[in-house]
């Protein structure tokens, strides 16, 4: 299994008709065929102690089969566009990519 997990820092300034085309993005990125599942959400209210980072908007977590199905993701039309229409809407975003190779 490969997950990819984005965490998204928005600008201060975005509008809320820019968050809703923003969520509305996360939403069909994440239907991709080779995703098996997903996670969209934002901070949790925890507690907060030294090790958990809560400064980020949004977090999307998607996993897939393998690395090539990823890949297939990456360069698929609606992840372009997204990345197209909604990149001037953060200021940030951090990438985690973890394969289980364990098993």
């Amino acid at each position: 299994m490969f997950l990819h997990t984005v965490l998204f820092w928005l600008k201060s300034d975005v509008t809320t008709q820019e968050i809703a085309q923003f969520e509305n993005g996360l939403d069909t990125i994440s239907a991709h065929p080779s995703v098996k599942f997903r996670f969209i959400g934002k901070p949790a209210n925890s507690l907060q102690r030294d090790v958990v980072d809560s400064s980020f908007d949004y977090k999307l977590t998607v996993a897939f089969d393998d690395l090539k199905a990823h890949d297939a993701y990456q360069d698929a039309p609606e992840h372009l566009k997204f990345i197209e229409d909604c990149s001037a809407f953060w200021q940030k975003v951090t990438v985690y990519d973890a394969q289980d190779d364990l098993v």
